[in-house]
Formats: C-alpha cells, sequence, structure tokens
C-alpha cells in the first residue's frame, strides 16, 4: 500500500508527460493517493505511533547496506497524509494553464511525489534523493509559469535551495562516515541504535551543517529571504504544495535526524551560543 502511496504520483506525472490527458490524470491520481493515504491513517496502530508500520525493503546495495526501504510512523504519516491533501486541493484549484498543460501538471505531481517519497523513506539516500526530485520542478514551476518578477524569483529560490541542499548533503555523509566501520549504514533506524558511538566534537560538526541545511530548506532565519520572493512569483498550486509540503521537510529533517541523532552536538553547540551571548 505505501508504495502505492508514493508511487501514484511519480507514475502518473510520467503518463501526463508522454500524453495521457493532463487535468484528469493528475486529479485521479492525487484522488487515489489521498484515498491510499486515508486508509493507510485509519488503519495505523495508534497505540504503537513510536514504532514504524507497512515496512518494506529491497536491497539496492547490500555491502554499503544500502535498501530502498520505506515505512511510516506517527510522525511521518501525519506529513504523507499532509502532503496528499495538499495535492488534491493544488490540482483541483488549478486554473487554465495557457502553455504547457501537461507539464505543468507533472510538475505539480512530482513536488507530491516526491516530498511523500522523501517522508515516507527509511533510508538516508532515499530520503534525500526524493527531497531533491521535489525541489526541481520547484524551479520550473516558478521560472516557466509565474508570475511577477519570476525570473529572479527562480534563480534566487534556486541558488538558496541548492546550497541548502549541497549543505544537508555534507552533513549527511559526514554523519554516514563518523559512524564505526562495522556499524556503517544508511538505515535511520540502525542509525538510531548506533549515533551515540559518534564522538561528541564529531557530532557538533554534524548538527551544526544538519542545522544550516534544512534551516534553509525551512527558511529558518536568517535563512528566510529566499521565501518571500519565491511564494510571490510562484503559481498559487506550486505555492501551495511548496509552503505547505515541501517546506515542511525541513522541519521533519530536524526532528527525524538532527535532534534525536546527535544530542551531544546539539549540546555543545548550544553551550557554546549560550556563552557567546552571555559574553
Amino acid at each position: 500500500m505505501l508504495h502505492l502511496i508514493i508511487f501514484t504520483p511519480l507514475i502518473a506525472a510520467l503518463l501526463i508527460m508522454i500524453g495521457a490527458p493532463a487535468r484528469k490524470t493528475a486529479l485521479l491520481a492525487s484522488i487515489l493517493t489521498l484515498a491510499l493515504a486515508v486508509w493507510a491513517f485509519l488503519l495505523f496502530d495508534e497505540s504503537n505511533r513510536d514504532t514504524f508500520m507497512y515496512v518494506s525493503s529491497w536491497a539496492i546495495l547490500p555491502e554499503w547496506h544500502l535498501a530502498f526501504k520505506v515505512g511510516l510512523d506517527g510522525l511521518s504519516l501525519i506529513m504523507v497524509l499532509l502532503a496528499a491533501i495538499v495535492t488534491v486541493a493544488a490540482v483541483w484549484f488549478t486554473g487554465k494553464i495557457e502553455n504547457h498543460e501537461n507539464a505543468f501538471y507533472a510538475c505539480l505531481l512530482f513536488i507530491s511525489g516526491g516530498a511523500i517519497g522523501a517522508f515516507a523513506s527509511m533510508d538516508l539516500f532515499f530520503f534525500y534523493a526524493f527531497h531533491e526530485l521535489a525541489l526541481i520542478p520547484t524551479f520550473l514551476l516558478i521560472g516557466i509559469w509565474g508570475s511577477g518578477n519570476r525570473s529572479a524569483a527562480a534563480w534566487k529560490i534556486t541558488i538558496y535551495l541548492s546550497a541548502g541542499s549541497f549543505i544537508l548533503l555534507l552533513g549527511l555523509i559526514l554523519l554516514y562516515q563518523s559512524m564505526p566501520a562495522a556499524h556503517r549504514t544508511f538505515d535511520m533506524i540502525e542509525l538510531k541504535k548506533y549515533a551515540a558511538l559518534i564522538p561528541p566534537e564529531a557530532q557538533r560538526n554534524i548538527y551544526l551543517l544538519l542545522l544550516i541545511g534544512f534551516g534553509v530548506l525551512v527558511s529558518l532565519f536568517p535563512f528566510h529571504s529566499w521565501a518571500p520572493e519565491a511564494y510571490a512569483s510562484a503559481p498559487a498550486p506550486a505555492a501551495m504544495l511548496h509552503a505547505g509540503v515541501l517546506k515542511k521537510f525541513g522541519l521533519y529533517g530536524l526532528l527525524r535526524l538532527a535532534i534525536p541523532l546527535v544530542p551531544a552536538g546539539r549540546a555543545i553547540l548550544d553551550r557554546s551560543v549560550g556563552c557567546s551571548v552571555a559574553r
């Protein structure tokens, strides 16, 4: 069921790109995705909200412990349900598209599928890859179908979010490399078990990179200046999906990775900031 929730928007986007009726296909796919997400929500065992359900895993590179692993706990389930609801709203309220209608709807569905895949991923590689899949259509929607000074807004959001994604990637690589060699893995559950083995100084560097990377994506001060121009120029459906869903990826990442995996690094950084403020 979870695979259907993730891949229904993506498959529909591909079908639209090869000529399927754009609006009808997008609306049908978004409604189906929402129905599946609601079904997953209704079947979810609330007494075990911290435990992942609907877990499945396909080995990709066993020697690297890399696998396409997805699942939902209470937090990720809410985010997936939110993404499905906003996708239906974004597609439903899209007005007439004068130019490249198929590409427009395909971009909306790629954002939706990428965001849902990121929230459902239990593997660091696919967690990052799905988010990047969702970012690229955002730039296109603003640059091609936006209004006002759309070119400048598209470039600004591209530069900011690309920089944030690169810093985030560095943080994830450092997290992986800082694990003892025998326990290196992309699996978030396994990372949570063995992250305490990372030295505090390395945890501080990891936390700082993750904080900046996710902070840019969520437009945390002082990395927020891209947001007003981007949302002012973006077409309404794109703004709905980015502000309502994709932007939440930054906060979700902080709650899922930065805070629970490297608490010692966060404590060191908090003390450093506190001492600087005191002086």
